[in-house]
């Protein structure tokens, strides 16, 4: 079967020599990943083994397959978005580091599930997710495939809440680890990557000036904060919207204002979804939304804003700009969409800085090849990141910024671990 594959399937192989610097410039900001390398070149904790990989196909992502490469693996990737291909990277990733690509940027949703399809058909033996289509195709389509499988990892917040639910239902059936859930993934990435990277998708998109502008954030996860406190930086008056108690209390604390999205879409310059929810921002918030409110989303999927509720309320829809569609409602309000409803960060701008992608793809590495030693004895359900491989990373990207920190002494250790000593 494999051998009737196309070895890939790219936009633009013309494109490779762009890839390359783009992909050695990320290579430059990730020096955790770096350090890593070296060890699988000397060690090949990952000889003979064959990954498939759902994932963004940025230069980030490029440098991780550069190390699973040099561990010895042989690599297949697809998108795990159809808009965040980059095909300089898809072309680079083919020509000079010898992994199958099945993605090009803006593929339609059949020419998307065909390539994970395809990465399905070179029979991996671990898998990365980047929202669980991968994991969740091989379940529903090819389960007599999952027998081969070690294990799985995930690196967002929405791929872990359908594999827990999945877990739930008894229907996984491989070991997957919670990557997005490692400390040095979501403390980082997901707060100062995202935090970051969506801010810039929607500068790019717009121009649109940020200080004195009112700006909402709906969710107060980790997403949620990064955007609230980089937009609150740029001068923007910032609403956070929640329906959990104990965060929407945080974001009061922190100094946000908290309202129903209701309310504060009538108020809004900008609304921008952080959730992992579908229709957060739906007809009712449409009903009464501010003139010229733009609207993105940094969550996985493009469920979040009710497109086709907001298309339906529309009497025009032009694109002013690449990545904006402007709707035009019968009382001449307009509503402005950022890149398609999908995650702006990796539409409009290249996703989260390289520097920050080096402790996620760091965790994915490690993790990887824990899974090749330790992924038979496993349980089918959703394990954490080790805490030795956290740690590790940690450690690691400390050592790489010239940082030291102190150690406990024996006695401060053997207090902390004994109950004895009091007041």
């Amino acid at each position: 079967m494999e051998s009737r594959l196309p070895v890939s399937d790219i936009a633009a192989p013309e494109r490779a020599p762009e890839g390359r610097a783009r992909i050695d410039w990320a290579w430059s900001e990730m020096p955790v990943l770096r350090r890593l390398y070296e060890r699988f070149q000397r060690e090949a904790p990952l000889a003979g083994l064959r990954i498939g990989g759902c994932l963004h196909i940025t230069t980030e992502t490029a440098n991780l397959a550069r190390v699973l490469v040099a561990g010895g693996a042989q690599v297949a990737l697809c998108a795990s978005n159809p808009l965040s291909t980059q095909d300089d990277v898809a072309a680079a990733l083919v020509r000079d580091f010898g992994v199958r690509v099945y993605a090009r940027r803006g593929e339609g949703t059949d020419t998307y599930y065909r390539h994970i399809h395809q990465v399905i058909a070179h029979h991996p033996q671990i898998t990365l997710d980047d929202g669980a289509d991968l994991i969740s195709e091989l379940h529903k389509r090819h389960p007599g495939q999952l027998n081969e499988i070690l294990g799985s990892t995930e690196e967002t917040t929405t791929g872990v809440i359908r594999l827990r639910a999945m877990a739930r239902d008894g229907a996984l059936r491989v070991p997957v680890v919670a990557v997005n859930d490692a400390l040095t993934k979501h403390l980082f990435d997901n707060r100062y990557g995202t935090g970051q990277s969506a801010l810039d998708g929607i500068l790019r998109a717009t121009n649109i000036l940020l200080a004195g502008r009112c700006f909402t954030v709906a969710g107060y996860g980790w997403v949620g904060r990064g955007i609230a406190r980089r937009a609150r930086g740029l001068g923007a008056k910032v609403i956070v919207g929640e329906v959990e108690p104990l965060r929407a209390l945080e974001a009061a604390m922190d100094g946000f204002e908290v309202m129903p999205l209701r309310q504060a879409a009538a108020r809004s310059d900008f609304m921008v979804t952080a959730t992992g929810d579908k229709h957060v921002i739906d007809a009712p918030h449409f009903a009464v939304m501010k003139d010229g409110c733009v609207l993105a989303n940094a969550g996985h999927f493009d469920v979040e804003i009710n497109i086709p509720a907001l298309r339906q309320l529309a009497v025009d829809c032009s694109r002013p700009r690449r990545h904006v569609e402007e709707f035009v409602l019968r009382d001449g309000r307009r509503i402005r969409l950022l890149a398609e409803g999908r995650l702006v960060n990796l539409v409009a701008a290249e996703g989260h800085p390289a520097a920050v992608m080096d402790m996620s793809f760091a965790n994915q590495a490690q993790v990887v090849a824990w899974l090749a030693r330790e992924g038979r004895r496993l349980p089918h359900r959703v394990h954490p990141v080790p805490d030795d491989i956290d740690r590790a990373v940690a450690r690691l990207k400390l050592d790489t910024l010239g940082l030291e920190i102190d150690q406990l002494t024996p006695e401060q250790a053997r207090y902390l671990q004994s109950w004895r000593e009091g007041t």
